[in-house]
């Protein structure tokens, strides 16, 4: 089985790729993705609102949107390159296989003539499964998050 933190790379990788289909796989059954508005100060994504807060289903529609040839925000398509620091372990659960990681990131989404940049923390919260490891939550800790961000087309 890779490392956790070779797995947060391998993730990027595919994001940058445009391999949606295979990020979505990574995910748990009970898997979340998590953007929250107040960045590493909120709590839990249920007393403030998120930017973003998808379970596998929402995030399958976002992907098929993505896929849709007559996606007008797509056209012309978004591209991404994440730019990761380091992943580090902060907890580890050899109970209950889980492994939560930091990472510091940056993002670039380019669309067109426009790019856009984003920095922040992930918090990669893994459950080890007969397959691999598995993505039980992915929390985008934006630097910003306050402010008033442009559309993000793509997954951060």
């Amino acid at each position: 089985m890779m490392a956790p933190e070779d797995f947060v790379a391998a993730e990027a990788a595919l994001l940058d790729a445009g391999r949606f289909d295979d990020w979505l796989a990574l995910f748990a059954e009970d898997g979340h993705y998590w953007v929250p508005l107040q960045g590493a100060a909120q709590a839990d994504p249920v007393s403030h609102n998120s930017i973003a807060y998808e379970d596998r289903l929402l995030l399958q529609l976002r992907i098929e949107r993505l896929k849709n040839p007559r996606a007008h925000s797509q056209h012309p398509a978004s591209h991404s390159q994440h730019v990761l620091q380091r992943s580090r372990i902060e907890r580890e659960d050899d109970g209950s296989g889980e492994v939560l990681l930091h990472t510091p990131f940056l993002y670039v989404e380019s669309r067109g003539e426009q790019q856009l940049l984003l920095a922040g923390s992930y918090r990669h919260r893994l459950v080890r499964t007969e397959a691999g490891w598995a993505i039980r939550q992915k929390r985008v800790d934006l630097l910003n998050a306050g402010r008033a961000l442009p559309a993000i087309q793509l997954f951060i």
